[in-house]
């Protein structure tokens, strides 16, 4: 009896100096660089979020938090590096929604897990993803765009920035929600796919903010409506599409994550100073300038974020047929 209580006695003095040493790893943390796994290229809208950012915690913080760009596979070569790092904080992964919950459906092999493998940290951003249509086309709003495509014998067709993009998943579900027949025109980027629109050979796609402001403010475009749950700060009397098609919504993210099994601590040390962060005036601006919104939130809100969309861009890819080998 009297071993078995010394045992007892070892065992948690054992556990109260591994959470000790644990609180005394977060207060120093980070005592070294901090690589951050940008699973994009460089130049893009998630490497333009994450240099605003990280430029902004590594002053804060006193120590480097260094961008490492390793694009491919659609940000499934980054995201696995990241998942197979250390779990002790100094590699960490910010990436967008659609490389961490598309993939796993769009994907038929994703050498990751966007929930085992990770977790976690905050919500960095959000931006906006509007409907725009050729200046051609007689439709000024949501509706009249769906009485218009409905009117048609033929159906219309409707750009992307290729099978199994984000601008091609929201016009699917569009087509889902309103009942009605688009053809899908795919492009190998962004940038050709909102030529083309301007120019009048394909009359509708659904774009990014930054990709298309130039083309609105110069009536190339007109825009219709916002893809996102709620009006945009950004362009705040802009409707959503929700209000013409009620349930419509999805929401393009930045979030910053860590391997699994990284300490507590540190994730709540991360979370509170990259919220510290996104309330800088400054950072609103600039992240405002790129079409994003700053947009922090606690580790429990980001999981439930991402575990609420992988149901449901499942289903649309399903829906959709997008497969990417």
């Amino acid at each position: 009896m009297q071993n078995q209580r010394r045992s007892i006695a070892q065992l948690c003095a054992l556990v109260a100096l591994g959470l000790a040493l644990n609180a005394a790893f977060g207060q120093t943390y980070p005592s070294k660089p901090v690589t951050v796994i940008v699973p994009q290229a460089p130049g893009g809208a998630n490497d333009t979020v994450a240099r605003i950012v990280l430029a902004r915690l590594s002053e804060n913080l006193g120590q480097q938090f260094i961008v490492e760009n390793r694009p491919g596979a659609g940000g499934n070569i980054g995201t696995q590096a990241a998942a197979k790092a250390p779990h002790d904080g100094y590699t960490l992964l910010l990436t967008v929604g659609s490389s961490h919950t598309i993939n796993p459906s769009l994907y038929r092999k994703v050498p990751f897990d966007p929930i085992k493998d990770f977790d976690p940290i905050s919500l960095v951003a959000t931006a906006p993803y509007i409907l725009v249509v050729n200046p051609a086309v007689p439709a000024k709003s949501v509706k009249e765009l769906i009485a218009l495509i409905k009117s048609r014998k033929d159906p219309m067709n409707y750009a992307s920035a290729g099978n199994g993009t984000l601008n091609h998943l929201l016009a699917e579900m569009f087509k889902t929600a309103v009942g009605v027949d688009l053809v899908h025109v795919p492009y190998k980027a962004a940038a050709a796919s909102v030529t083309d629109v301007v120019n009048g050979q394909v009359p509708i796609a659904f774009a990014s903010l930054p990709a298309v402001t130039p083309f609105i403010k110069a009536e190339r475009l007109r825009v219709l409506a916002v893809a996102s749950p709620k009006r945009t700060q950004l362009m705040p009397d802009l409707p959503t599409i929700g209000e013409s098609v009620p349930g419509f919504g999805a929401i393009s993210w930045y979030g910053l994550l860590a391997p699994a099994g990284t300490p507590k601590e540190i994730i709540a040390k991360l979370n509170a100073e990259v919220g510290k962060v996104l309330a800088s005036k400054e950072l609103i601006e600039k992240m405002g300038a790129q079409g994003g919104e700053a947009n922090p939130s606690t580790p429990e809100q980001f999981a439930a974020l991402i575990r609420d969309e992988l149901p449901v861009w499942a289903a649309i890819v399903k829906a959709s047929n997008a497969q990417v080998d």
